[in-house]
């Protein structure tokens, strides 16, 4: 791989991943709720979430994916069920203040682990992430060189610029926290968010690949 064609892999993965959507909004989301530091355990689990999509776009399943169309829209209607879920949840929350944690974390309701799994879960919801991967690795590996090396180069690549985009949202969450205070703004949040999620998990259900 040249220093040519990574640059255009990191022009198109910077755009790409500029994008809102479910991840960046649970990332903002956290960092609203729960601060930058803690939401790092989300930024973590969204982005072990995609690592793993993209290995296994890599190993090839991303093709068994596309010619098994009934297992696709398995995973296509069980990740938007999640989303929809999220989305009541957030809706339904209570409409008490949030409170804006500090830096030691201290007496949080939420764990790290449940951080984690969350941005997890939420990451791995749209199998069209591994079709998006398969489609778009091989345009930027050259098939005359050894493809691990450069595997390796393209994911370490993605995982920093996705990461960056994490902490920009994140911040931007942390730094409206505090407007969450009040009972009113925090209500309005919860069905913002809640509805946006929602709207995701609808979109992930009724659009064919």
């Amino acid at each position: 791989m040249n220093l040519h064609v990574w640059w255009l892999f990191v022009a198109t993965v910077f755009v790409v991943s500029a994008i809102p959507g479910p991840n960046m909004l649970l990332v903002m989301t956290h960092g609203a709720r729960h601060g930058l530091k803690r939401s790092t355990a989300t930024m973590a689990g969204c982005l072990t979430a995609l690592v793993v999509m993209l290995s296994v776009s890599a190993a090839g399943l991303g093709v068994f994916l596309e010619a098994w169309p009934r297992l696709f829209d398995a995973l296509r209607v069980t990740g938007a069920a999640y989303l929809v879920w999220l989305g009541v949840k957030s809706w339904r929350a209570k409409a008490s203040p949030v409170e804006v944690r500090d830096e030691t974390g201290a007496a949080h309701s939420f764990s790290r682990i449940a951080l984690f799994r969350n941005g997890f879960l939420v990451a791995s919801s749209n199998p069209k992430a591994i079709l998006f991967a398969a489609a778009l690795l091989p345009q930027f590996i050259d098939a005359s060189r050894p493809v691990l090396p450069q595997f390796a180069v393209l994911v370490s690549t993605f995982a920093v610029i996705e990461v960056s985009w994490y902490a920009v949202y994140a911040g931007l969450g942390a730094r409206i926290g505090d407007k969450l205070k009040s009972a009113n703004v925090a209500k309005a949040f919860n069905r913002l968010t809640g509805g946006v999620f929602v709207g995701f998990g609808a979109m992930m259900a009724l659009v064919r690949h």
